[in-house]
């Protein structure tokens, strides 16, 4: 053979083997892998689903919801990333996009939850384990001055509040479940507790404690 004709003649096919393809979950491996990891969070976001709708049957409606879409995508949910905040936001989506068009009325959060030592807590104090003038002057506010202040924020203030500062999720849950950057979950969260704190001054009555302090940078 000429090198001419050599050179003409097509190169061989290299044949590869088909790459091994995990085998699909069965539906009842689903099931039990579901059953394992997630319902043991159903008591924790049927608290939630009570502040939200503030009727129990409403929501049992919503957690129920909730559950049932959550299984229905178990299967593309990636094992090792953070279960909780993935099943927060498939309530908080439900929840805004179902449950509170049924209700006719405006997303709310639970007065019960906002007026507890957890926002107030969080607007006064920088350090837990010490309690300065302020932090004597808040605990004598009531309720209702608390949840007005609350109220007086931002909407998007309002729901990174009371993730963080209720239902104790990191920022970084929450800006999963809310969609957004966890630096804009910092940001809100360090707004709204001088926003807070602002307005839970305007309460304590010309306090000393808060008589004698300056202004807060807005």
């Amino acid at each position: 053979m000429s090198i001419d004709a050599a050179r003409s003649k097509p190169a061989p096919t290299v044949r590869t083997a088909p790459k091994a393809e995990c085998p699909a979950e069965s539906l009842s491996a689903l099931a039990e892998r579901f059953e394992r990891e997630a319902m043991p969070y159903r008591a924790a976001l049927l608290c939630t689903a009570r502040r939200l709708t503030r009727r129990e049957a409403d929501a049992e409606d919503l957690i129920q919801d909730t559950m049932m879409n959550a299984f229905l995508g178990f299967d593309r949910f990636q094992p090792g990333t953070n279960l909780r905040a993935w099943l927060y936001r498939i309530m908080h989506n439900r929840w805004i996009s179902v449950h509170r068009m049924k209700q006719r009325r405006p997303e709310t959060f639970c007065v019960d939850a906002i007026t507890d030592d957890g926002i107030a807590g969080f607007a006064s104090r920088s350090n837990r384990f010490e309690r300065s003038a302020e932090d004597e002057a808040m605990d004598g506010l009531s309720d209702h001055r608390i949840e007005e202040a609350f109220r007086s924020l931002p909407e998007g203030f309002q729901k990174v509040l009371y993730y963080v500062g209720v239902e104790d999720l990191t920022c970084a849950d929450t800006a999963i479940l809310l969609g957004i950057p966890v630096g804009t979950v910092m940001s809100r969260l360090s707004r709204s507790r001088v926003r807070l704190r602002a307005q839970l001054a305007d309460f304590t009555d010309g306090s000393e404690a808060w008589s004698n302090r300056r202004p807060l940078a807005q």
